[in-house]
């Protein structure tokens, strides 16, 4: 498993993110890329705990995505089922588990102070935390995406799905983006990948 763990993950967090693994008795399936998740946790009926993560990850992405799956685990067994699955337990499980490995042995020195702030409070996930999660992208091999943010007002873009839109105005925090099928307004964070078409 370390072997398996160190292609995926930052070599200097394999031997502890294998020991969670094991003690927490964790079936770790490393999967296709799944649009809307990077990773999920589940009880199965025979009592193992199964995590998935998303392959496609780079090691940094990777690594918070487990180790956030792991918390759902953890959080559960220590408060019960009832928790809300983002709530305060789950949150502080994060942090605890998380803890240790905010270090320039494990991160690069640049990711840290975003680490750091992002883990005050721990969102449901990294992708709703712009700062971290653009700088958690200059990680990825290089793609022919662009940011929300980086289209120009009025210019259009497509989602995975093909639907195409008009980026509009920025609200407080997320754009309003018009569907031009449905002429239906719908708010993106500026850190949602899409593919920049043309302006208008």
């Amino acid at each position: 498993m370390t072997e398996v763990l160190s292609k995926y993950i930052p070599q200097a967090a394999v031997e502890a993110s294998f020991e969670l693994i094991k003690v927490n008795n964790v079936h770790l399936k490393i999967v296709n890329e799944r649009i809307t998740r990077h990773g999920d946790y589940r009880k199965m009926p025979n009592g193992q705990h199964q995590i998935t993560v998303n392959a496609s990850l780079n090691a940094y992405r990777f690594f918070i995505t487990l180790i956030h799956e792991i918390a759902h685990l953890v959080a559960f067994q220590k408060f019960g089922r009832n928790i809300k699955p983002h709530g305060k337990e789950w949150k502080f499980t994060f942090q605890q588990l998380m803890l240790p490995f905010i270090r320039p042995e494990v991160f690069p020195s640049k990711l840290l102070p975003l680490l750091a702030l992002h883990f005050k409070n721990p969102k449901a996930s990294s992708d709703t935390d712009a700062r971290l999660s653009i700088a958690l992208k200059q990680f990825d091999p290089a793609n022919d995406k662009n940011y929300i943010f980086e289209i120009p007002a009025g210019g259009l873009f497509r989602l995975y799905n093909g639907k195409i839109f008009k980026r509009g105005n920025k609200r407080i925090k997320r754009y309003e983006c018009l569907e031009i099928a449905t002429g239906k307004i719908y708010l993106f964070n500026p850190n949602a990948e899409v593919e920049f078409l043309k302006t208008e």
